[in-house]
């Protein structure tokens, strides 16, 4: 059994709380039209979020709660009006015997075919500017698509115009005089609006916008666009669910000539906020948080939803959560007292590895929910195709999270397990026990002490030399020294069939399932600056998912190397993903406060200036070259920032 990627059915992090205060500020504002905001990464849970607002809705009759993707409709032609039909055609599938609701939802979709009339044969669009086109320019679209029906161009058809035709006719006979000005346009479709949740009897229209973040910016920008069209409407409630940072992403591409800012404030982040008046963001876990949820999806695979000792866990972590900051994550003895003492074989096992795996995990993830879900995943399809294969007995889960860890986290350290591993007759490499007792030496006595040899099994002929440059290279990382105190320690353990089954993707995307193309556009980007200039189309067609994936390999592999005195492979790589992911800006400054200012060369001053354009990042740079150029341990660095600063070249 494997965990749905999907919104959760059972929440294991308590977001129900999150819900409950949507539920509860849109109860208390009936009357007044209101936008909410649920804010957070990709992964960190916002649809699940939005499932158990909807489900709360579910039983109140006069509350009406619609659910609209904006992914679905991605690609459509004016994805503005389909939000306005969608939400019509919705409301009217809710109340199909009511006449009322029916000739109201006529009139209301009459207006949107009018809009799309106008965009289609004038070329007058909804936008931000005009809102709603005058009824003169309609009536030049209606001339413009006359004139054309005796000559149809060839990408219009003459049924297409005709239809079109009939339709402007039908409405500029209904239309009356009091609508020649735009602000009558948009009380008209307002009141007609209003009277439609009047006939359909609806105290309260609460519409979920989900996966706006997923969408290309001109979608994006529509689908904000026609909620702006509700934001007088009364009884009307907006939840959107997106990414803040995408969503301001989305309005500087679309609108490309605003300026920078408007004060301390981007113009970009001021759209934002006049548009969601009340915003609530979905934290990342804690290490507490992490384990907690990692023991629950394990217990919850292994038992299943239903069962009454997964639900007591469920109802002991629920009391955990609620003071996380006092959590001690789920430990042994709450686990048993919430077992009336005694533990299930499968939750004990469960306990184990949110034990063995949560401190890299919740690092490494940045308490992600998505991420960590995968991670799992990865884990457990892995021992599935062990035990397929008949070689299940081989593998303690334990020890194959601790695997994974490295491959996901630290690849190159991996890979370099691997190789020893393979050329060991047993499979345990004496590297591996040398480098444990070091730093298991080390942590009990004083730093430095002696690495201690032949600490493993029989070494391999023509190992030991390479096991002593080894772990004097892991010695010098700290992940590396971390991972080697987790439990289960490795000295003696074979790790052939670990390696085994994880020779699936030993790549810079790490352990989890990741596409081909992928793994190659990461070497294209860690190449020379030809290659990363080849690669331009590639970039320009990632995903946000994609594109962050790419960005954290290409970091993983940076931090991972000692020198960086010159400017190691990938830096150009990462400027020039940045400069088509702009959503990707932060990321650079989190790059830059991980590496060690005094190993750093000047290039980190001086790198980043074609990427780097939000003005609230930027003001973190500066402030960041500040810091440096005050600093006088580096002196390349020291250097390089007061040029930077002298010249004011701040990007």
């Amino acid at each position: 059994m494997f965990l749905n990627d999907q919104e959760t059915a059972t929440d294991l992090l308590y977001y129900e709380a999150i819900a409950k205060t949507v539920v509860r500020l849109i109860e208390k504002t009936s009357e007044a039209p209101i936008t909410i905001g649920v804010h957070g990464d990709w992964g960190a849970g916002k649809s699940s979020v939005l499932k158990m607002l909807e489900a709360s809705f579910s039983d109140k009759e006069k509350v009406l709660c619609l659910w609209f993707n904006g992914w679905t409709f991605e690609g459509f032609e004016d994805a503005k009006t389909v939000v306005l039909e969608t939400i019509v055609d919705e409301l009217r599938r809710e109340r199909p015997t009511s006449t009322k609701v029916a000739q109201a939802a006529k009139k209301v979709l009459k207006r949107i075919d009018w809009l799309k009339l106008a965009r289609k044969a004038g070329g007058f669009a909804l936008t931000t500017a005009t809102g709603v086109p005058t009824l003169d320019q309609v009536k030049s679209a209606l001339d413009l698509a006359s004139s054309m029906l005796a000559k149809p161009r060839d990408h219009i058809t003459a049924e297409d115009l005709k239809t079109a035709t009939d339709k402007a006719k039908e409405f500029i006979k209904d239309a009356s005089d009091d609508t020649e000005y735009l602000p009558e346009h948009i009380h008209a479709f307002r009141d007609e609006f209003k009277e439609l949740l009047a006939a359909a009897k609806v105290e309260r229209l609460v519409v979920i916008v989900d996966d706006l973040d997923r969408c290309l910016p001109k979608t994006a920008i529509a689908t904000l666009e026609a909620i702006r069209l509700f934001l007088f409407v009364e009884q009307s409630a907006f939840v959107i669910g997106a990414d803040e940072l995408m969503i301001e992403y989305a309005v500087r591409e679309n609108f490309p000539d605003l300026p920078p800012s408007a004060g301390p404030v981007s113009y970009a982040r001021n759209y934002l906020e006049k548009l969601i008046q009340v915003p609530f963001r979905i934290p990342a876990l804690g290490v507490a948080e992490t384990r907690v949820y990692v023991t629950l999806l394990l217990a919850e695979s292994a038992l299943g939803a239903k069962d009454p000792r997964f639900a007591a866990l469920l109802k002991t972590a629920r009391q955990d959560m609620k003071r996380p900051w006092k959590s001690r994550g789920l430990d042994r003895n709450t686990v048993e007292t919430a077992m009336d003492g005694e533990i299930p074989a499968e939750i004990d096992q469960a306990l184990a590895i949110s034990s063995h795996v949560t401190p890299i995990l919740s690092e490494g993830t940045r308490g992600n929910p998505r991420q960590i879900k995968r991670f799992l995943n990865s884990l457990m399809l892995r021992h599935a195709i062990a035990e397929a294969r008949g070689f299940g007995d081989d593998i303690e889960r334990p020890t194959l999270a601790k695997i994974m860890l490295a491959e996901r986290f630290y690849p190159d350290f991996y890979e370099q397990i691997a190789r020893l591993a393979a050329g060991h007759p047993e499979g345990a490499p004496d590297a591996l026990a040398q480098f444990e007792a070091h730093v298991g030496a080390s942590s009990s006595t004083a730093k430095g002490a002696a690495v201690p040899k032949n600490a493993g099994r029989a070494q391999a002929a023509g190992e030991p030399a390479e096991s002593e440059a080894a772990v004097a290279e892991w010695d010098k990382n700290q992940w590396a020294r971390d991972w080697a105190m987790i439990d289960p320690p490795l000295a003696g353990v074979d790790l052939r069939p670990y390696v085994f089954v994880t020779r699936d993707k030993r790549s810079s995307l790490g352990g989890l399932v990741a596409a081909s193309h992928l793994e190659a556009l990461v070497e294209k980007l860690m190449g020379p600056m030809l290659a990363v200039s080849g690669a331009k189309d590639e970039i320009a067609k990632l995903s946000v998912p994609e594109s962050e994936e790419v960005f954290d390999a290409i970091r993983g592999r940076i931090i991972q190397k000692d020198k960086l005195k010159t400017k190691p492979a990938g830096v150009d790589g990462l400027v020039r993903l940045v400069e088509n992911h702009q959503h990707l800006q932060r990321k650079v400054m989190e790059f830059l406060r991980e590496l060690p200012m005094q190993r750093l060369g000047a290039w980190a001053v001086t790198s980043w200036g074609p990427c780097l354009h939000d003005p609230t990042v930027t003001a973190e740079f500066r402030a960041m070259v500040q810091g440096w150029a005050e600093q006088t341990a580096n002196k390349a660095v020291h250097g390089a920032a007061l040029a930077m600063i002298s010249l004011d070249k701040w990007g």
